[in-house]
């Protein structure tokens, strides 16, 4: 294998930026390893595993970037750095021709837009709280894209903000829509009076995707954090979305969504939202809801079930019905379950999307008993190893252990492919369970770069004398750049059985195999 490693001093970028390029570079053929990353300790220690730390990397400060390439010759090597070189060079001729400026402080960028009243903090987790106190210090609400921020940094934060009116929203903060502008990672979708608040970033796309589909628009959609809900935190970016959209004219309809909050954060919250003078829906993944709820608030099942008792609440109405046709998936799965080979039991989900495994992990669990995860809160359930999955599994392919120093699914879902032809390999297997992630900031094919591993996975099963039954979600909308319905048709076109919803997914999968 042939290395090359090259530094740039003083070259910052933000680490979508840097996730995106380390991606393309990766996917080239003949690469082994591909980091392209600032030189903050856990970068080092991750170029020191894979054997890419050299004294020079080591020597550098976190404002460098380093971009270190493992592959098969000399020449990859260098077309890779060339292809990661002329990425920067793109973007920063993109800025120039759109006339933007790069300030090099938070000071010079205020001065720079008087009147902005945002700032997206997407720096290494240790500057990043420092940051996002000197923006709210300038009276500027915070979209915190930055992790690895201490649990009490945050809630210094969170405090300082909400007494001077202002929202912090992070840290680990991926998804909002302000003013029907999409930030980070977030679909197109219509305008309309449905305000989001979301402690978790691909539940708070699935709502507003279905919400779209369903007819309905989105006024705001705010992000807290993932810890937001904790104890700890006390659900302070919540409480503070939750009152900004009870006061927002555009807002008719509320949304909370979130996984299960710590039992007297959601007690708060709850009482809030009985106090609102709006309808809220609360969407609180696998947790169980009071015997007596406030008359205006409306629990839903699940992130589909949410969309459409908001999109219901906004026309007017309160007798919900249901969106899901149970009876049709049952059908469906009973034909599927027909192909199936003796032997053939159990589900594995592989997903880009954290919230969206939670949930499907969720419905399967209640038809089937156990699942196992390397996301499971269930100590028994916990993988002990996460890259080898026995009987019902369902992988979170965006946690740490895939994604420390490489880019997230999200943005490159080819890191998903060899798990999925390791599962095609297992005699057992009867479904595999996918999400497709479309939007501004997902990779731009995803269905594309996935579908010569599909083919290949069904092709190692009918070879065994199995059908594989592959089932895909594609959480996006029409007006997304990559475009849902393009997305189906080429998974359609491979024998993928598509769902229209996460939760449909799931309950599809559940059904072929209890």
């Amino acid at each position: 294998m042939a290395i090359q490693i090259i530094i740039k001093k003083n070259a910052y970028h933000d680490s979508v930026t840097l996730m995106s390029i380390s991606g393309k570079v990766a996917a080239l053929s003949g690469v082994a390893d591909a980091v392209v990353a600032m030189a903050t300790a856990m970068n080092k220690e991750l170029l020191r595993n894979i054997g890419m730390l050299t004294p020079a990397v080591e020597a550098c400060g976190s404002s460098d970037l380093v971009i270190a390439v493992k592959a098969e010759s000399e020449e990859i090597c260098a077309a890779a750095v060339k292809m990661a070189e002329e990425a920067f060079a793109q973007k920063a001729a993109v800025k120039k021709n759109a006339g933007e400026t790069v300030p090099s402080t938070l000071q010079s960028a205020v001065k720079e837009l008087p009147g902005a009243n945002l700032a997206i903090i997407s720096v290494p987790g240790e500057y990043a709280a420092r940051e996002a106190m000197q923006a709210l210090k300038q009276g500027l609400h915070v979209m915190m894209f930055s992790d690895n921020v201490t649990i009490e940094d945050e809630k210094k934060l969170k405090e300082y903000a909400h007494a001077a009116g202002l929202l912090m929203m992070g840290p680990d903060c991926g998804t909002a829509i302000i003013n029907n502008v999409g930030l980070c990672f977030a679909n197109a979708v219509n305008q309309g009076t449905i305000g989001i608040v979301g402690a978790s970033g691909t539940g708070t796309q699935e709502v507003s995707v279905l919400i779209d589909r369903f007819g309905g628009g989105v006024s705001q959609v705010l992000g807290t954090g993932g810890r937001d809900l904790t104890e700890a935190i006390g659900g302070i970016t919540m409480l503070d979305g939750l009152a900004a959209l009870n006061a927002d004219e555009a807002t008719k309809v509320i949304v909370l969504v979130s996984k299960p909050p710590a039992k007297s954060v959601a007690e708060k919250i709850l009482a809030e939202a009985g106090k609102c003078i709006k309808p809220v829906v609360v969407c609180f993944i696998n947790a169980s809801q009071p015997d007596r709820p406030a008359e205006q608030v409306y629990f839903a099942a699940s992130l589909e079930d949410a969309a459409y008792k908001a999109v219901k609440l906004a026309q007017g109405q309160t007798d919900f019905g249901s969106a899901c046709d149970h009876a049709a998936l049952k059908a469906m799965a009973a034909s599927r379950k027909a192909k199936l080979a003796p032997g053939q039991k159990y589900v594995r989900g592989l997903f880009c999307g954290g919230t969206l495994c939670d949930e499907a992990m969720y419905i399967v669990k209640e038809k089937v008993g156990t699942v196992y995860s390397n996301i499971a809160k269930q100590p028994e359930a916990k993988l002990g190893d996460p890259h080898t999955s026995k009987e019902h599994t369902f992988i979170d392919l965006g946690d740490d252990a895939f994604t420390v120093g490489k880019p997230h699914p999200m943005i490159e879902p080819s890191r998903r492919l060899p798990r999925l032809l390791q599962e095609a390999k297992d005699p057992a297997v009867a479904v595999i369970l996918m999400d497709i992630m479309i939007g501004y900031g997902s990779h731009s094919d995803p269905a594309g770069i996935t579908l010569p591993a599909i083919i290949e996975a069904k092709r190692i099963a009918e070879q065994s004398g199995r059908h594989l039954e592959i089932i895909a979600y594609v959480c996006g909308t029409d007006k997304d750049p990559q475009n849902r319905l393009e997305q189906e048709q080429k998974l359609a076109a491979a024998g993928v059985t598509l769902a229209k919803s996460n939760a449909r997914a799931a309950y599809l999968a559940a059904a072929i195999v209890s």
